[in-house]
C-alpha cells in the first residue's frame, strides 16, 4: 500500500499491523469490523445465509436511539478526544434511487399530466420556501432591532445618569447582568433542549448535503430553538451574527414542506408525499440553504453559488433554477416586510438581514495601483484568519474533553457574556476619542466624559448590534475613528469572537469576521492617507470592505459564493474583482497554515465528509485494500427467520444488503442479483410479506411504493417487529422489492475512481465484484472517508464508536 500513517485507537493507545496488513486485537472497529478486516488477501468465509460481511453500525430510528456519544454512567471529568478518527454514529443518506419494479409499476402507471403536476408541485414548494425562509429572517430582525435597542437605551440612560455623579460600576454590573441573563435563557434552551441547534448551523447543513445524516438536523424543533436561540445570543451582546444560522433555518424550512408533515406536531397533510425520500428531501434543502443565504445578504445569486460550493455533491440545471427561483422570492419576500415595516413600503431597501450601503463608485473607487496593495491585505487576512481556526481548534479541542456537561456550557456561555459586557465597557471608559455628534449615524451615541454636542467613538464599535457597526464602519467619513481606537477595538474583539464561536448557543461567525476585518482594514486605510498625505484614493470605507472580505475570506476560505455575496451586498459590481483577488488570497495563505473553520468543526466531530476529490496520492490502493469485507449477503428467496436474524445482529447492524441467486443446499456464492436496504426490509416484516413453503406464488398483500414512503423517515427498529415462529419458516422473495441494477466496481479499481463513482452519484453502498461478478466487499462512505493527505502522506483513520 501507499505511505499510511500509523493509526492511533480510541483509548489513544498506538497499535502496531500484523505483516499482513491485519490488525491487533487491540484495534477498534475498522471498516467495522474485528481482527482480520484490514488486510488485502482476505478470505471469504460462507455460512447458512452467507454471512460474508460486516459494516458499520447504523440506525434507523433517531427516537428509540438518539445516536450520542456512549458516555460512562459516572461521567470523567476529562473525555479523550483524538482528531484521527471516524464516528460510526453518522450514517449517509439513501441519494440513490432504488429501481426496482415497484418504482417501475409507479412510473408506468403515471401519465404525462401527473408528471406536470410533480413538476408543478416542486416550484410551489421552491416558492413557499422561500416566502417562509424569508418571514422567519424579517421575524429574527424585527425582535432583535427591538430587544436589543430596548437594552442598549436602559444601559445608556444608566450611564449617562451616572457620568455626572459617578458610581459607573453599577452601569458596568447591569451591562454585564442584563447580557449574562438574556444569553444564559439562549444557552439553557440550546443545551438542554436540542444541542444541534447550537454554532451557525453551516458545518451540519454542509454535511447533510453532503450526504450525511445528522441526527436532528432538519426538525421543527430544531427551528424553534435556533430562531429564539440565535435572538437571544445576539442581544445579548455576544460577538456573533444572526447571517449564518439563517443557512441552517432555511434547511429545515425546506425538509419540513418537503416532506408536508410534522413529527413534532404529529400532523400529516400527504400533500407532497411523493417528495419522502432522501434524493427529493435533500434537494430542497440545498434550495432552503441558499433561500437563507439570500435572505441574509439580500445575494440570491450568492445563495445559489453557496448551495453548489459548499453544499451539494450532486447538481443539474433544473435544481439550479429552482434554486435560484426560491433564493429570489425569500429575498422579495424580506424586502418587502422590511420595507413595510420601516415605513417606506414601496422603496424595497432592505434587500437583506445586513445591508452594506451602498457603494458610490465614483467617490470611492480604485485604481491599478491599489491591486497590489489589495493583495498584500488578503496576505494578511489569510494569517489572521489561520490564527483565529488554530486558536478556536484549541479552545474546541478543550471543550470538547472538559466542558461536556450542558450545566457546565451555560455556565461559559454566560462568562463570556458578562466579559463581553465587561471589555465594552472599560474599553469605552478608557478611550478619550470624540467625536462631534452632528452629522452621525451612531444610533446609541455615548457621551461618558467627552464635550457636550461630542460622543465616544469606542462606544460606535461596541455599544451596537455587530451588523450596524459593519456598516458605519464602511461608511463613515474619513476621521471619524482614532487609529488607536481601531487597533484596541480589532484586537480585543478578534479574542472575544474566536472565544464565542463554539458556545453552546445559536450564532453565526459571519458579521463577527466582518466586523474584525472592516476595524482593520479601516486602520490600515487611514494609515496608507498618512503615508501618501491624505491621497484621495485612500479612502478608509473602501479598505474597510477589503479588509472585511479578507478576514471572513481568511476564516471560512469560500471563493465563488463569497465574491458574489459581497458583490451583492455592496450593490458594485465595481468591486468583483479587487474583492475576488482578496478572497483568492486569503484562501490561498490561510490553508497553507490550517483548514477553514467549518472543515476543522467536522474534522473534530469525526464526521464522514467526502471532500470533491480523493487524496491526490491514492492511486495505489485498489477497491479490494478500501472495500469492507466479509459482507452479509441475502438470497434472492430468502427464510424469514433468516431475515430476522440478520437485522437483530447488533454485531453487524448493516444498511444495505447484496442479493445474489443461490442454491440454499450448498455453500458457494453465486452472482450478484440486486442490492436492497435495511429500510425495505424492516416494511416487508412488518407488512408481513411473505408465503409459506409450500406455495411460492401467493403474496399476502401487495405492497405499492406509498408503503415505503409512509415508513421514511423514521423506520421502526426490529424489535418493535413481532414475526412468530411459524412465521420464520416462511419464504420472503425479494426480487420485487430489491435494486436490481446496483452500482458496482471490480476490485482492481483504484481508489480515486471508486471514489469519483461514489462522490458524483451520492452513493451509500457501491458493492464490489470479481470477474465472475461475485460478491467480494462493499464500500461505503467511512471506506472512503478514512483516507486523506496529511503532513507526513496518505493516512488512514480509525473507526470508533465516538
Amino acid at each position: 500500500m501507499a505511505n499510511v500513517a500509523k493509526k492511533v485507537s480510541w483509548s489513544g493507545r498506538d497499535r502496531d499491523d500484523d505483516e499482513d496488513g491485519r490488525a491487533g486485537e487491540t484495534t477498534p472497529l475498522l471498516n467495522g469490523t474485528g481482527p482480520g478486516a484490514a488486510g488485502s488477501g482476505r478470505q471469504l468465509t460462507p455460512s447458512s445465509f452467507l454471512r460474508i460481511g460486516q459494516l458499520s453500525n447504523v440506525d434507523l430510528n433517531e427516537d428509540i436511539h438518539e445516536l450520542e456519544t456512549e458516555v460512562p454512567r459516572q461521567r470523567p471529568n476529562e473525555i479523550p478526544h483524538n482528531e484521527k478518527l471516524l464516528s460510526l454514529k453518522y450514517e449517509s443518506l439513501d441519494y440513490d434511487n432504488s429501481e426496482n419494479q415497484l418504482f417501475l409499476e409507479e412510473e408506468r402507471r403515471i401519465n404525462h399530466a401527473a408528471f406536470r403536476t410533480v413538476e408543478i408541485k416542486r416550484w410551489v414548494i421552491c416558492a413557499m420556501i422561500g416566502i417562509l425562509t424569508g418571514l422567519v429572517a424579517c421575524f429574527i430582525d424585527i425582535v432583535v432591532e427591538n430587544l436589543a435597542g430596548l437594552k442598549y437605551r436602559v444601559v445608556k440612560d444608566n450611564i449617562d445618569k451616572f457620568t455626572a455623579k459617578g458610581g459607573l460600576s453599577f452601569s458596568l454590573l447591569l451591562w454585564a447582568t442584563l447580557n449574562a441573563s438574556v444569553v444564559m435563557v439562549g444557552s439553557l434552551i440550546v443545551a438542554f433542549i436540542e444541542p444541534v441547534a447550537a454554532g451557525s448551523g453551516i458545518p451540519q447543513i454542509k454535511c447533510y448535503l453532503n450526504g450525511v445524516k445528522i441526527p436532528h438536523v432538519v426538525r421543527l424543533k430544531t427551528l424553534v430553538i435556533k430562531v429564539c436561540g440565535v435572538i437571544l445570543s445576539v442581544v445579548g451582546g455576544l460577538a456573533v451574527g444572526k447571517e449564518g444560522p439563517m443557512i441552517h433555518s432555511g434547511s429545515v424550512i425546506a425538509a419540513g414542506i418537503s416532506q408536508g408533515r410534522s413529527t413534532s406536531l404529529k400532523r400529516d397533510f400527504k400533500i407532497f408525499e411523493y417528495f419522502r425520500r432522501d434524493t427529493e428531501k435533500r434537494d430542497f434543502v440545498s434550495a432552503g440553504a441558499a433561500a437563507g443565504v439570500s435572505a441574509a445578504f439580500g445575494a440570491p445569486v450568492g445563495g445559489v453559488l453557496f448551495s453548489l460550493e459548499e453544499g451539494a455533491s450532486f447538481w443539474n440545471q433544473f435544481l439550479t433554477w429552482r434554486i435560484f427561483f426560491a433564493s429570489m422570492i425569500s429575498t422579495f419576500t424580506l424586502n418587502s416586510v422590511l420595507s413595510v415595516y420601516h415605513g417606506n413600503a414601496w422603496d424595497l431597501s432592505s434587500p437583506g438581514l445586513i445591508n452594506f450601503g451602498r457603494f458610490d463608485s465614483e467617490k470611492m473607487g480604485y485604481t491599478i495601483q491599489e491591486i497590489p496593495i489589495f493583495i498584500f491585505m488578503g496576505v494578511v487576512g489569510g494569517i489572521l484568519g489561520a490564527l483565529f481556526n488554530a486558536l478556536n481548534y484549541w479552545l474546541t479541542m478543550f471543550r470538547i474533553r472538559y466542558i461536556h456537561r450542558p450545566c457546565l456550557q451555560v455556565v461559559e456561555a454566560m462568562l463570556v457574556a458578562a466579559v463581553t459586557a465587561t471589555v465594552g465597557f472599560v474599553m469605552i471608559y478608557c478611550s478619550r476619542d470624540c467625536q462631534p455628534i452632528q452629522g452621525s449615524s451612531v444610533a446609541y451615541p455615548l457621551q461618558l466624559f467627552c464635550a457636550d454636542g461630542e460622543y465616544n467613538s469606542m462606544a460606535t464599535a461596541f455599544f451596537n448590534t455587530p451588523e450596524k457597526s459593519v456598516v458605519n464602519l464602511f461608511h463613515d467619513p474619513p476621521g471619524s475613528y482614532n487609529p488607536m481606537t481601531l487597533g484596541m477595538f480589532t484586537l480585543m474583539y478578534f479574542f472575544l469572537a474566536c472565544w464565542t464561536y463554539g458556545l453552546t448557543v445559536s450564532a453565526g461567525v459571519f458579521i463577527p469576521s466582518l466586523l474584525i476585518g472592516a476595524a482593520w482594514g479601516r486602520l490600515f486605510g487611514i494609515s496608507l492617507s498618512y503615508l501618501t498625505k491624505g491621497s484621495i484614493w485612500a479612502d478608509p470605507g473602501k479598505y474597510a470592505l477589503m479588509g472585511a472580505a479578507a478576514q471572513l475570506g481568511g476564516i471560512v476560505r469560500m471563493t465563488l459564493s463569497l465574491t458574489v455575496i459581497m458583490m451583492e451586498a455592496t450593490g458594485n459590481v465595481t468591486y468583483g474583482f479587487p474583492i475576488m483577488l482578496v478572497l483568492m488570497t486569503a484562501k490561498i495563505v490561510g490553508d497553507y497554515f490550517v483548514e477553514g473553520l467549518y472543515d476543522m468543526h467536522i474534522q473534530l466531530q469525526s464526521v464522514p465528509f467526502l471532500h470533491w476529490e480523493a487524496p491526490v496520492t491514492s492511486h495505489s490502493l485498489t477497491a479490494r485494500e478500501v472495500m469492507s469485507t466479509p459482507v452479509t449477503c441475502l438470497r434472492r428467496i430468502e427464510r424469514v427467520g433468516t431475515v430476522v436474524d440478520i437485522l437483530s445482529d447488533t454485531s453487524s447492524n448493516h444498511n444495505g444488503f447484496p442479493v445474489v441467486e443461490s442454491n440454499p443446499d450448498t455453500t458457494q456464492v453465486a452472482g450478484l442479483r440486486g442490492l436492497i436496504l435495511r429500510s425495505q426490509l424492516i416494511v416487508l416484516l412488518k407488512h408481513k410479506v411473505f408465503v409459506e413453503r409450500a406455495n411460492l406464488s401467493v403474496v399476502q398483500r401487495r405492497l405499492k411504493l406509498k408503503d415505503f414512503r409512509d415508513a421514511y423517515p423514521r423506520f421502526p427498529p426490529i424489535q418493535s417487529i413481532h414475526v412468530s415462529q411459524d412465521e420464520r419458516e416462511c419464504m420472503i422473495d425479494l426480487s420485487e422489492f430489491m435494486n436490481p441494477s446496483p452500482y458496482t466496481v471490480p476490485q482492481e479499481a483504484s481508489l480515486p475512481r471508486v471514489f469519483k463513482l461514489f462522490r458524483a452519484l451520492g452513493l451509500r453502498h457501491l458493492v464490489v465484484v470479481d470477474n465472475r461478478n461475485e460478491v467480494v466487499g462493499m464500500v461505503t462512505r467511512k471506506d472512503l472517508a478514512r483516507y486523506r493527505l496529511g503532513k507526513e502522506g496518505l493516512e488512514e483513520l480509525s473507526l470508533a464508536q465516538t
